[in-house]
């Protein structure tokens, strides 16, 4: 038991109000951070910034991973060392008339912005299904969810994409769900990134943070009452949406916040591709996952 003066302030980096980021609302509000001797703050940051500040020592953790091996494949000294969220909720949305992926050929898919996670999504999906997104498709970026279900609607595109609530808001304006990545393949979304500098010199720290989000995850898996209006007020949403995003996303919740070898190499080859790099990347250069083999004996996780 840790003394109540004891806690330790960790500040935890996250990109949007989305699904995958829940667990650090959940850790907090049902005090399993308490639990761990500490106090998280959240705080609201870009990709495109977060890793200066974690390598800083502005912010402790950053929570989005694809962003975190890019960065670490260009020498950003940080690394991977927990998964919440290791299979991506996305889904792929159309237009009614298209019935099934392989119809989307010599069509326009809309993204909220060219090169994003979003089109790198749709370009694995798409390869999925024996589809080139280079040569048989068209990305055109139309802006955020409502913007992208407008041009939709239009028939300026013919497909988008996005996490829960995304797939509840497509339905109730008559599109289909064609497919949803966590169903195709292991792509990590989000979970924990720290500097190198705090692998080293605070491992204590890291698994503790580690432990208090087992029991976030494995809260959020088996207490849907519990989590519904943590999530509703996190996400700033209504509880009917909240309830719509929690079932299409529950199953993506790791309960032992493991990351696959093949969801970190399908970040690295993705990484690779965007940044043109052709030279081999091992697991251990983006990944330690030694803390959370610590972290998960504790808790009896075998």
């Amino acid at each position: 038991e840790t003394s109540a003066f004891a806690v330790e302030k960790i500040r935890i980096g996250f990109p949007d109000l989305a699904a995958p980021f829940v667990p650090l609302a959940i850790a907090d509000k049902r005090g399993f951070f308490q639990d761990e001797g500490l106090q998280g703050e959240f705080i609201r940051i870009n990709p495109a910034i977060a890793f200066q500040a974690l390598v800083g020592g502005d912010i402790d953790y950053y929570t989005v991973l694809g962003p975190g091996v890019a960065a670490a494949i260009r020498g950003v000294p940080v690394k991977l060392v927990a998964a919440y969220v290791p299979i991506s909720p996305t889904a792929l949305i159309s237009r009614p008339e298209i019935k099934s992926v392989p119809e989307l050929k010599g069509k326009t898919i809309g993204v909220n912005a060219y090169a994003g996670a979003l089109e790198g999504m749709a370009r694995l999906m798409l390869r999925h299904f024996n589809i080139d997104p280079d040569t048989e498709i068209k990305f055109l970026a139309t802006g955020p969810l409502d913007s992208r279900f407008g041009a939709m609607k239009q028939g300026l595109t013919h497909a988008t994409l996005g996490s829960p609530p995304t797939d509840f808001l497509g339905k109730k304006l008559g599109f289909v769900v064609l497919a949803r990545a966590n169903e195709l393949f292991n792509f990590p979304v989000s979970g924990l990134i720290a500097s190198a500098k705090k692998i080293k010199e605070r491992p204590d720290e890291i698994r503790r943070a580690i432990k208090a989000s087992i029991k976030a995850n494995r809260y959020i898996r088996q207490n849907r009452d519990g989590t519904l209006p943590i999530m509703a007020e996190w996400l700033k949403i209504d509880s009917a949406m909240a309830a719509a995003t929690y079932d299409s996303s529950v199953g993506t919740f790791s309960e032992d916040l493991n990351l696959a070898d093949s969801g970190l190499r399908l970040l690295i080859d993705e990484a690779k591709r965007a940044a043109k790099l052709t030279r081999e990347v091992s697991l251990s250069d983006v990944a330690e996952l030694s803390i959370l083999r610590v972290a998960q004996r504790e808790m009896g996780i075998k």
